[in-house]
């Protein structure tokens, strides 16, 4: 009777994570750039929703519930460079600079780049295999469509 009594209060086993394939990986790259800050704003959390929705074809509804996930595999996540190990393991060039200006896409999205940002995206860009001129033209490109988007340029 005790260990039911005591079983009660303990936490119930979660569901299995999916291992993560290269969506998963960036989504959770994605989620662990926006809250390196500590401060997870909505509408960083949109804009992964996008970002997802455009990189692989989804509704807003799939993005949010793919999104959801990569929060829970980067809550019990591995380092930022097994991310993006899997990433440049399991796709082309393009798809990786593709990865490279989404992450660059959050760091931006509120107008500051913060330390622990950008050493994520370092670690992701040279997990990636992706040179320094990849990440300097994935900033370029990102820079780009925020200003689009907002009307002004970040910093």
């Amino acid at each position: 009777m005790l260990k039911r009594f005591f079983q009660a209060f303990r936490p119930q086993e979660q569901a299995s994570l999916p291992d993560p394939d290269a969506e998963l990986a960036l989504g959770a790259l994605l989620v662990r750039v926006a809250q390196a800050d500590r401060d997870y704003q909505v509408e960083e959390i949109s804009l992964i929703d996008r970002i997802l929705a455009r990189l692989y074809q989804h509704n807003a509804i799939e993005a949010a519930k793919v999104r959801a996930t990569c929060e829970k595999l980067h809550a019990a996540a591995p380092e930022t460079d097994t991310f993006g190990k899997l990433i440049r393991e399991t796709t082309g060039l393009e798809d990786r600079l593709s990865a490279l200006e989404a992450l660059w896409e959050v760091v931006l999205a509120d107008g500051e780049q913060k330390e622990g940002e950008l050493r994520i995206v370092e670690e992701a860009r040279k997990a990636m295999g992706l040179s320094k001129v990849d990440n300097v033209n994935a900033r370029a490109k990102a820079i780009a469509k925020v200003a689009a988007l907002s009307g002004h340029t970040p910093d």
